[in-house]
């Protein structure tokens, strides 16, 4: 069993508390995702549960053993790095089978370990290759291997396709994912880029300033975002949030403003609430139609627009300056200067209180 259980973990450097009492279940056979923005503290996080970084309290297990105390190598966990860290002046057979002769496992299991690990890699003709030789994505693929061939319960990833170039990223998401669903391995994979963890991961834990913000399923944190910061960090284009005030409270029932004088009733949680109030208003791109009136509406003035060819971003200036995204259908006609009306319905609204949480 490979479970993964944070307990109130706490890690301080030179007396500045970096992760505030973070805890966490993992389950066997998972794929979570530590997502978050530089310095939130995710790669920290990952480090203390590999061994490579103390922690100031609190208990990790992996499995049914508290490993706070155990040496790295011992934990049965295995990290690949950002940088592929490949001796170069080894090969790639050596290089993946490394670790395995340090440990003086047989020179013919070695062997065996090492090309069963190259087929499910697809790198059997460059193991006779030094890292010179090899581009990025076949080193990621050998510093990979050289973690898969010790056959750990548990993989950490960090950041590992920072480096690559945008398409390559792609290709490599999709050979890690078919990489787990052949190992059925538990597997935390560490990144600051919302893509990677909404296409790879079952759950995706949110980070911020060293706490979780939310937990969930990529597309229930995309859909229910708990906080402005989780609204604002999950969704490419973000969210677009809209300053607004509260202009009426009713039962099950609020009124607030829109961009230019347009007022908009919506079901919600009234309670503890009052007139005058400030809140945002949350509308993702994509839920914002161009020149159709949906429920509600508003204007804007359009100040650049970028084709993509299936679809087009326009970025727009409301009445009360708020920076608008809106992402129209295939080729768009509309040009820089123009005035746009922009629908939504009351269905994709999100709004959250003066503290940045949700009402629902």
């Amino acid at each position: 069993m490979a479970e993964v259980n944070l307990k109130n973990i706490r890690k301080s450097f030179d007396g500045n508390e970096v992760i505030h009492g973070v805890s966490l279940d993992i389950e066997d056979r998972e794929f979570v995702v530590f997502v978050g923005p530089s310095g939130c503290g995710k790669s920290t996080l990952l480090r203390m549960i590999a061994g490579l970084e103390d922690i100031t309290a609190g208990e990790i297990f992996i499995g049914d053993r508290c490993v706070n105390d155990l040496h790295p190598a011992d934990r049965g966990a295995a990290m690949v790095f950002q940088s592929y860290a490949l001796y170069p002046h080894m090969n790639v057979f050596d290089n993946i089978g490394f670790g395995l002769k340090l440990n003086k496992v047989n020179k013919v299991e070695i062997r065996r370990k090492v090309l069963d690990v190259a087929k499910i890699l697809r790198i059997e003709e460059l193991l006779d290759r030094r890292p010179s030789q090899l581009s990025g994505g076949q080193r990621q693929r050998v510093a990979i291997g050289r973690t898969i061939v010790r056959e750990p319960s548990v993989f950490l990833f960090d950041e590992p396709l920072s480096n690559l170039d945008a398409a390559l990223r792609v290709q490599m998401r999709m050979e890690l994912e078919k990489l787990h669903e052949r190992l059925q391995t538990t597997m935390i994979y560490v990144t600051h880029d919302q893509v990677e963890a909404m296409t790879m991961a079952n759950r995706i834990f949110i980070l911020n300033d060293g706490v979780i913000e939310q937990i969930g399923s990529p597309l229930e944190v995309y859909r229910n975002p708990t906080n402005l910061f989780v609204a604002g960090f999950i969704g490419s284009p973000r969210m677009n949030l809209i300053s607004s005030s509260i202009l009426g409270v009713q039962e099950k029932q609020l009124t607030i403003q829109l961009p230019g004088g347009k007022v908009l009733p919506l079901k919600r949680n009234t309670e503890d609430l009052g007139e005058g109030e400030r809140l945002t208003l949350g509308i993702r791109p994509e839920h914002l139609k161009e020149n159709k009136e949906g429920d509600e509406f508003f204007e804007g003035t359009v100040d650049v627009v970028e084709h993509l060819g299936n679809e087009t971003y326009l970025y727009i200036t409301d009445a009360d300056k708020n920076l608008i995204t809106l992402i129209a259908e295939g080729e768009s006609n509309t040009q820089k200067g123009e005035t746009v009306h922009m629908g939504f319905h009351h269905k994709h609204c999100h709004i959250f209180n003066a503290d940045g949480e949700v009402i629902n």
